[in-house]
């Protein structure tokens, strides 16, 4: 399952979505989430998958390797599901036997909370996989800076939101690597009831702890070998710049608003 995690890791390629500008590629990805929320139809999930579609095989990507990490978060989004199955009483009853009840308010609501989950993952998965972690750290800086007047961290933020994307794989690999260690000793971490699985993993967690305050203290030693004082007075080698593909990229996304607005007002389902 941890080989499954994509969340943090960048794919190089060049297509129209690499061209754009970060900040870009930032604000569109908040606006697609907003967009997902607002949604109050099939249709209008729909709409927002076939644009996530369109960026994963516009970028070469592929859907398969983008549903690929959404493995990892299945028992969250099976577990919201069956919450909103079982717990919401709206509607007329499918299912009515003792404390179970299943309505078509609770069934609607449940592949309603799923599906909103899957979208808001995967177009969080866009913006990672087709942004590298610096340039998302110069978009987000660039973004916030003008919270700076009222002294906001800004850079530091950015930078620790960005530190934090880039070690998700380098901990999922420390993690493979000390459970085919601990799995050599003898150690079984598949077989066995919940709680028994549950305590194989304390012999994974301490160590990975152990390296990931290793790889944190080591970082740190390197920044302030390389004399890092924050972001007062630091230039940047590549400059920020929005360009013509960044316009049409909001003037389709703002369509997308409207025709959103459309589907919430006059779609049946």
């Amino acid at each position: 399952m941890l080989n499954n995690v994509t969340i943090g890791q960048f794919f190089p390629g060049d297509s129209y979505l690499y061209h754009l500008d970060p900040r870009t590629k930032l604000i569109l990805t908040i606006a697609m989430i907003v967009l997902v929320f607002i949604a109050k139809s099939f249709i209008g999930f729909a709409m927002v998958f076939l644009f996530v579609l369109w960026c994963a095989l516009s970028t070469r990507i592929g859907m398969k390797y983008m549903l690929k990490g959404l493995k990892p978060l299945l028992v969250i989004i099976g577990l919201t599901f069956f919450l909103n199955l079982f717990l919401l009483r709206d509607g007329e009853d499918l299912l009515h036997f003792g404390i179970i009840r299943i309505t078509t308010g609770g069934v609607r609501m449940a592949v309603f909370m799923a599906v909103r989950l899957i979208l808001l993952v995967l177009c969080s998965q866009v913006l990672t996989l087709t942004t590298s972690p610096i340039a998302l750290t110069d978009a987000m800086e660039s973004l916030m800076k003008p919270l700076t007047r009222f002294k906001f961290p800004a850079h530091e933020i950015s930078m620790m939101m960005s530190i934090a994307l880039r070690f998700i794989p380098t901990l999922m690999e420390e993690t493979n690597k000390i459970q085919r260690a601990q799995m050599a000793r003898g150690a079984d971490f598949e077989s066995g009831k919940l709680i028994a699985r549950a305590k194989a993993m304390i012999p994974l967690l301490v160590p990975l702890f152990v390296s990931a305050f290793r790889r944190a203290d080591e970082l740190a030693m390197a920044m302030e070998a390389r004399c890092y004082r924050g972001g007062e007075g630091r230039t940047k080698m590549k400059q920020l710049h929005y360009g013509w593909r960044d316009g049409e990229a909001f003037i389709v996304v703002a369509l997308m608003f409207a025709l959103m607005i459309l589907l919430n007002r006059y779609a049946p389902f």
